[in-house]
């Protein structure tokens, strides 16, 4: 998947950018306190993107 495109998806689903690191940045989900480190890449694999989801609270 796209890095942008799951981005657009995490923002959709309410997380917002809670700081920028040197090669990832931590998305926070505001409404469980979770968060997640999403990595710099063009394109992320589809089993990242389900544990990231995962750790933010997303998806069960």
């Amino acid at each position: 998947m796209k890095r942008i495109d799951f981005i657009r998806e995490l923002v959709q689903a309410g997380c917002v950018l809670l700081r920028n690191g040197g090669r990832h940045d931590v998305y926070r989900n505001p409404a469980n306190g979770s968060q997640a480190p999403v990595p710099r890449h063009r394109e992320i694999r589809e089993s990242l993107c389900r544990l990231i989801r995962r750790q933010l609270g997303l998806i069960p």
